[in-house]
């Protein structure tokens, strides 16, 4: 059964993200909040992690969708290609904030990745995901929780997230009542910027 941890935006308790990210470290998988909705991630270095994150969705891990959450845009040579200075200011006036990018990803993306051609980069502006992240060290891949109502889509009480996904997690982070409105995706693997999905984030940016 999975922990169920209370954090506060406002001044996350660092004891309790150490308690979270040892989990997360450990393998675990985590259903936190963002600056959009409920999310379910891991690390991104840990294979077997991956492994059971693509399981619950029900996809292949080497196809999976999945968005590298990262504290801010220093990881961004890490898994992307070299981007031009108009592409990186984008980027800059947008993070942190409430879009995926999809950049094209370069040679270093975690042997899972490899054949990925690109990658969805998310920074969200979140006080608990950023002490999460940084506390960790490294990004976390993750992916939006849906619910199976149509009506609701996303899940945004924790408690109610908890029932659900109990079983199947192994730490979920109260961080309040989350949004139900996704972030908005932007593709710009061309260079220029293409509307994938609008979400919470404005397109004047």
């Amino acid at each position: 059964m999975a922990a169920f941890i209370k954090i506060y935006e406002e001044n996350p308790n660092p004891k309790e993200i150490e308690r979270i990210v040892s989990i997360v470290r450990d393998g675990g998988l985590i259903i936190y909040p963002s600056d959009t909705v409920y999310a379910l991630g891991c690390d991104i270095t840990n294979n077997r992690a991956l492994e059971r994150l693509a399981k619950i969705k029900g996809v292949k891990l080497a196809k999976a969708n999945f968005s590298f959450v990262c504290k801010d845009l220093s990881n961004l040579s890490d898994y992307v290609k070299q981007i031009d200075t108009t592409t990186f200011k984008l980027l800059k006036r947008a993070l942190p904030g409430p879009y995926t990018f999809i950049l094209p990803g370069n040679n270093n993306l975690p042997t899972v990745f490899k054949k990925k051609k690109e990658v969805g980069i998310r920074v969200p502006d979140n006080a608990i995901t950023q002490a999460i992240i940084d506390t960790l060290g490294n990004p976390i891949v993750s992916t939006s929780i849906y619910d199976e109502d149509e009506v609701v889509e996303y899940m945004t009480d924790p408690e109610l997230i908890f029932e659900k996904w109990e079983q199947l997690v192994d730490v979920v982070v109260d961080g309040g009542y989350g949004d139900n409105i996704p972030s908005t995706v932007i593709d710009l693997t061309s260079g220029e910027p293409i509307l994938i999905r609008e979400g919470k984030g404005s397109l004047e940016i």
